[in-house]
């Protein structure tokens, strides 16, 4: 089974608020996720994002692959908490 860190979209019209999701990879993008590992609201606070980096690095060392939005949101929060 191919797990893979992407983003789910939620929120309203206009106002998406998306959500760091681990998900099997043939799993439909809002569909079935295993867990909620972060969010990540681009309209609030210059793109407000809340990461729980243990369970991200915990994913990716059992093998979970992010996408490529997800792997930039992860260097963003890095670079801002330091």
């Amino acid at each position: 089974m191919a797990v893979h860190i992407r983003l789910s979209r939620h929120g309203r019209k206009k106002l998406p608020v998306y959500r760091i999701v681990v998900a099997d990879s043939r799993a439909p993008r809002d569909g079935r996720f295993i867990e909620i590992v972060g969010t990540y609201a681009p309209q609030h606070n210059d793109g407000e994002i809340k990461i729980d980096r243990e369970r991200i690095d915990s994913w990716i060392s059992k093998g979970a692959t992010p996408s490529d939005t997800v792997a930039r949101l992860i260097k963003k929060s890095a670079s801002t908490a330091s």
